[in-house]
């Protein structure tokens, strides 16, 4: 058995009754409601469900495989299934869809998804504030100052408008590539080129604290060679004030085994800050050619799964998920990127088909999260209302005869109270 010691914690349970008194000599049933654990997946199917298809991403109209042109009862049983699962969710902010026009961001539509979300007890975060790709054509009308001072603006108005409801960001996308990115000229690699890597990371950082002083803001790359360690420690001497590290790993080229793994962590986990796997993709299908140097030009084939695939997807799924939860304390959130098959590269990458589905991934990972991974005891207040337990850290329920309560466990907490209504 894995010690998970890490993920859990030990409290002094005190239950106060209605009438204000510790409900002494009582039978309770503590039922763990929410993980501390950040069980993440992209969320984007909640924007056409929350505002309507009219909906933008980085690459144009949110397209009827992530969501759009969904009836409504295949949508509602689409983000039920989404809601059983995870507690944290990925939102779009890439700059080219959400304001295509200057001035006219689309605001709305992505607080109306936020906010549906937070009401559902799901942990969200905005994705990105700066990258080079899907970035607006219209800041190319600029000098390189006022594409800078532009972007600074972006950061102050949207991690202001949705503080507190959206309190995560990833402050800034692929910096390792984004100077020397020559696909296409954009904006942003103008001014990266211009101030260097470490800089420009600085300048929107600073901005993101400026706004949101307890905010949670990540850096995040997909490169995940020496290069991008060497520009993490560069940020970190310059007094950058990363608080999380963010790391891709799309594995469309190949599936990590628990060897890859180790040896990536290994390189990141002595920075000793918190771990996010943001874009986790393995795929029940082939894998992309290793001559494809940009998955972007990457597609698959609409019947590219099979059984065989879809198992071998949940079981290579549960390894890195067994090994991140069970092993690494500094990985404190895994995101599933892709929710349904057929979204990025129109690849069966999800955890549900096209059809709606749940695939053997979707089990598995809902017997780890919601059963292995979860805490449920029957237990008996003390003479003084009190009940000592261990669990898992996160939300939890107490119901008993003389009402309901809530309390939250945690380390650093070894007591608390939760009173009954």
């Amino acid at each position: 058995m894995a010690d998970l010691s890490h993920r859990k914690a030990k409290a002094k349970v005190q239950i106060i009754g209605a009438d204000g008194k510790p409900a002494v000599n009582t039978a309770v049933t503590i039922n763990q409601t929410n993980h501390e654990f950040l069980f993440g997946c992209g969320a984007f199917e909640s924007l056409p469900y929350t505002s309507g298809p009219v909906v933008h991403n980085g690459t144009g109209a949110l397209s009827s495989e992530k969501g759009a042109g969904f009836d409504r009862a295949t949508m509602e049983d689409r983000m039920t299934k989404w809601l059983n699962l995870f507690n944290y969710g990925t939102l779009p902010f890439y700059w080219g869809g959400f304001e295509p026009e200057e001035g006219k961001p689309h605001t709305e539509q992505l607080m109306n998804a936020a906010t549906f979300l937070k009401s559902k007890n799901v942990k969200v975060k905005g994705h990105p504030l700066c990258w080079h790709t899907g970035c607006v054509d219209w800041l190319m009308n600029y000098d390189n100052a006022t594409i800078l001072k532009k972007q600074i603006e972006r950061i102050h108005r949207d991690v202001g408008n949705f503080k507190g409801v959206i309190d995560m960001w990833d402050v800034i996308n692929e910096v390792v590539i984004m100077p020397i990115y020559d696909k296409y000229d954009n904006a942003i690699t103008r001014i990266c080129k211009e101030k260097g890597r470490v800089a420009l990371v600085r300048e929107v950082f600073k901005a993101a604290y400026e706004t949101n002083p307890n905010g949670t803001f990540l850096i995040n790359d997909f490169n995940l060679s020496t290069n991008y360690e060497i520009l993490i420690d560069g940020c970190l001497n310059s007094d950058v004030p990363i608080n999380t590290i963010g790391l891709q790993s799309h594995q469309h080229q190949g599936v990590w085994g628990k060897e890859k793994q180790e040896e990536i962590l290994s390189r990141f986990e002595h920075f000793g800050l918190p771990i996010h796997f943001t874009e986790n993709t393995i795929v029940a299908g082939p894998l992309v050619a290793p001559e494809i140097t940009d998955l972007q030009d990457a597609h698959y084939e609409d019947d590219a799964a099979t059984p065989e695939l879809e198992e071998k997807q949940a079981d290579d799924l549960e390894q890195m998920y067994r090994n991140m939860f069970e092993n690494h304390p500094l990985v404190t959130a895994i995101t599933n990127w892709d929710y349904g098959d057929g979204a990025w590269l129109n690849a069966p990458s999800g955890v549900i088909r096209r059809d709606g589905s749940l695939k053997p991934s979707y089990q598995r990972l809902y017997k780890l999260i919601k059963e292995e991974w979860h805490t449920k005891l029957e237990c008996k207040t003390d003479a003084n209302g009190f009940v000592e337990m261990e669990g898992f850290k996160g939300t939890y329920e107490i119901t008993s005869a003389n009402g309901n309560g809530t309390f939250v466990l945690s380390s650093g907490t070894p007591s608390v109270k939760a009173e009954l209504k």
